[in-house]
């Protein structure tokens, strides 16, 4: 059936293992409504077996299998995951759009995109070994100094539903490479290609235990792991809400706890632009994953001289749109993720309107699509900063217009949130284009663009967006621990204290 999910259990110790209450979740393809499968739901015990199972695994055998081998060693399982990802991409893309509703074409960029992932970190697993050991420079010459890195222990992984394999590489990939032990909790709405990631890591090897993969709901499987006294560390994609609770539970054990939350990200366009490839930008910023992206430049900032001829050419553009069932040819809209989800949307949209917004496009279901989740691509104008819609984080396509006069005014705008995961300036003054990004509040600046992401470089944000950051080397950092290591080498005594006179 080309609607059809392979049947899992919960992934632990490197086997298939039914969750100890035998409970499972259905699995609902956003574009149908319909029941396509089903998911294991994991509860505290099922979290208890994992994290015993995922520390035995880091000591076993010294340490020597994993948690102490070299990088080179582990780099040759995330390259091996990276080939048979590349493998399984046209079944990988179609399972993430079932589950999801994202768009196949965009599916299978994210399918290439993990397989990237993991090649890059192998690149970074094989770097590490350069690093052990690296020397620190004293002002005393009796003393040597040295740094060994070590992985940070079990982590705990907890990722959401816009992205659901690729939002769990960006965690799996940097832990495994660090050479920690992983248990992953994908959102209950979208699991099942994070399924099959174990299956991949069954079938290249990975070693038992060093990723456990647990689908379940949040304060049954979530809760527990990142509140479990054994868990050193907790990564976690999601809402502020969420974020604070995990927070909270982690609190309790001083762990160290990485936050990437939500946004509500500005894309300023002045008015010495090209004006269809800036409303092609500020569309793909907002629409993109169906709108359900954490940094969408959802607040769109346009200078007053264009704002007009914008604004129609936006109109005119999102009317082009392709909305459709995701595996369907040239989609470029599909549903949001849930019944949910659609209707927390549909609710934003008439605020708006209730606050005296203009609905420019958009903002209802698509005529000729009975069933399914889906919401045209909304315009909402006449836009004030104290409606709901300029202040709250939709994720859902939705993208509201606002104007300005001056740089120091869109500068204002744009940092007028709780938020600052990321900000976007488009301008042919490359000069202006400095000033703004400089002045942005923001952990990601895109400029003449927005979303572009790559492995490569860092990805995270700060004020209520959260803190640390996933990706690039600063990725990797986050799982690891630093160790100094000091030796006195001289062979005199310290000579700090008189030593006792003999006796005679």
């Amino acid at each position: 059936m080309a609607n059809s999910i392979p049947s899992r259990h919960l992934f632990i110790d490197g086997e298939w293992r039914e969750p100890v209450r035998k409970n499972r979740i259905p699995v609902v393809n956003p574009a149908t409504e319909q029941i396509v499968g089903d998911i294991p739901a994991a509860t505290s015990e099922d979290v208890d077996f994992a994290v015993e199972v995922a520390r035995r695994a880091l000591k076993r055998n010294g340490g020597k299998e994993w948690a102490s081998a070299s990088g080179a060693h582990r780099a040759k399982y995330l390259r091996a995951i990276a080939a048979k990802i590349i493998e399984k991409k046209s079944e990988l893309a179609r399972l993430e759009a079932i589950d999801c509703g994202k768009p196949l074409d965009e599916a299978a960029w994210d399918i290439d995109d993990v397989a990237g992932c993991f090649e890059y970190h192998a690149d970074l697993a094989e770097a590490l070994d350069a690093k052990q050991n690296a020397s620190i420079a004293l002002p005393m010459d009796t003393f040597e100094c040295h740094v060994i890195r070590e992985p940070i222990g079990v982590v705990g992984l907890i990722t959401p539903w816009n992205y659901p394999m690729l939002m769990a590489t960006w965690k799996v990939a940097p832990a495994l490479a660090a050479g920690c032990a992983a248990i992953l909790k994908p959102s209950e709405l979208a699991s099942v290609t994070c399924l099959e990631l174990g299956e991949v890591c069954r079938e290249v090897g990975l070693p038992p235990g060093i990723l456990n993969i647990l689908t379940g709901l949040g304060p049954e499987a979530g809760g527990p792991l990142a509140s479990h006294p054994d868990v050193d560390k907790i990564a976690f994609t999601g809402s502020n809400a969420t974020g604070s609770k995990i927070m909270i539970a982690a609190a309790q054990n001083v762990k160290p706890v990485t936050l990437e939350l939500g946004g509500k990200s500005p894309i300023v366009v002045f008015d010495d632009v090209d004006i269809d490839k800036a409303v092609e930008w500020a569309l793909f910023g907002c629409f993109w994953t169906n709108g359900q992206i954490c940094s969408a430049t959802s607040r769109l900032i346009v200078h007053e001289k264009i704002a007009a001829e914008f604004l129609d050419k936006l109109v005119k553009w999102a009317k082009n749109i392709k909305i459709s069932d995701p595996l369907e040819e040239g989609c470029r809209l599909g549903p949001v993720v849930s019944g949910g989800q659609y209707e927390k949307i549909l609710k934003f949209v008439e605020t708006a309107r209730r606050e005296g917004a203009t609905i420019s496009f958009g903002g209802k279901r698509p005529q000729h699509l009975k069933k399914g989740f889906y919401i045209e691509p909304t315009i909402i104008s006449d836009v004030t900063t104290s409606m709901q819609i300029w202040r709250e984080e939709v994720f859902g396509p939705v993208l509201c217009v606002k104007t300005f006069a001056t740089e120091e005014e869109a500068i204002e705008l744009a940092n007028d949130t709780h938020y600052g995961l990321g900000s976007a300036v488009i301008s042919n003054d490359l000069a202006r284009c400095d000033r703004v990004t400089k002045a942005f509040e923001s952990g990601i600046v895109w400029v003449n663009c927005s979303q572009p992401c790559f492995s490569q470089a860092p990805w995270g944000g700060r004020k209520r967006s959260g803190f640390g950051r996933e990706l690039g080397e600063w990725g990797l950092d986050n799982y690891l621990n630093i160790k100094q290591v000091t030796r006195y080498i001289s062979n005199e005594p310290w000579g700090w204290y008189q030593p006792p006179t003999a006796k005679l």
